[in-house]
């Protein structure tokens, strides 16, 4: 869910400005004597989504560290005994993935069990896990865990992501200046160029969120993906361990208070928004689906 959050709060954060700033510099050259040229308004729309998503992309890594207070592992000085089995777990199963390049590994402070992989790209990628995912799962688990991760990586989710953000984000934009330019007619003149404004920042908000309904279902597919292939990397076994573990931790935190826990979220079993919106699938339709695959 880290990795998800980051991307898409910086993503909103990026497109909000870039659209401020091209609104207040009234570069909307899609607007004619005639009413809105539809052709040039998608091309201004891809041009500012896909900015949006690959700026989000470009600096995800250097986010998560700066946020997380991500302590980098670095295998060429002296690590005590886990920390020096962390790093070469995560390149063993990188090396096993294909990746050229190992990821960065990382630990955060935080006793919530947890761990996510960000990163521009394959080959500049940044696996985190906090000292609580350390301390409360053995090593079959945390390697589980990892694998998952490393999976995520190998897959170049984050770039795939950022290509289905990219394509939501210009039809966010899109559509925005649509509604934005039909509610200025219905006021007078004067208001007219303020009201454009204004309705362009808030349906810009507001079509953000009802797109990452969308973002998120791409989200829980590449889960069960990443579940798939973490468990060929690591082992059917230690995935399913990882898994059931995690799962287990859930009964000892309060979910409501804890809106996010490990690497997954525990909120899809529900209907309604709220499985709309859940980044990760229920924790007993991963398990379920990972014992009837392979």
């Amino acid at each position: 869910m880290k990795r998800i959050g980051f991307f898409l709060l910086v993503n909103l954060l990026v497109l909000t400005t870039i659209v401020i700033v091209t609104t207040i510099l009234g570069v909307q050259h899609y607007i004619t004597p005639y009413g809105i040229d539809y052709y040039s308004l998608l091309i201004f729309a891809a041009i500012i989504g896909f900015s949006g998503s690959f700026i989000s992309l470009a600096i995800s890594k250097w986010m998560a560290k700066s946020l997380m207070k991500v302590q980098v592992l670095n295998p060429d000085t002296h690590l005590n005994p886990r920390e020096r089995n962390l790093v070469s777990t995560v390149h063993r199963l990188a090396q096993q993935a294909g990746i050229n390049k190992m990821p960065e590994v990382g630990i955060y402070p935080s006793p919530e069990v947890n761990a996510f992989a960000t990163g521009p790209s394959k080959n500049n990628s940044l696996v985190a896990v906090s000292q609580g995912l350390l301390t409360q799962l053995d090593q079959d688990a945390v390697e589980g865990v990892l694998s998952h991760e490393v999976a995520h990586i190998a897959n170049g989710d984050m770039v795939t992501m950022t290509l289905v953000q990219g394509v939501i984000n210009t039809f966010v934009v899109f559509l925005s200046r649509i509604v934005a330019y039909v509610a200025s007619s219905f006021v007078r003149q004067e208001y007219a160029a303020i009201v454009h404004i204004l309705s362009i920042i808030l349906f810009q908000i507001a079509f953000s969120i009802l797109g990452s309904i969308a973002v998120m279902a791409f989200s829980r597919h590449r889960e069960f993906r990443a579940d798939y292939e973490g468990a060929r990397l690591g082992g059917k076994t230690k995935m399913l361990k990882a898994l059931k573990s995690l799962k287990a931790t859930i009964n000892t935190v309060d979910t409501e208070q804890t809106a996010i826990q490990s690497f997954k979220i525990n909120g899809a079993k529900s209907g309604g928004l709220k499985k709309l919106l859940a980044s990760h699938p229920d924790m007993d339709d991963r398990i379920r689906r990972l014992e009837e695959s392979i």
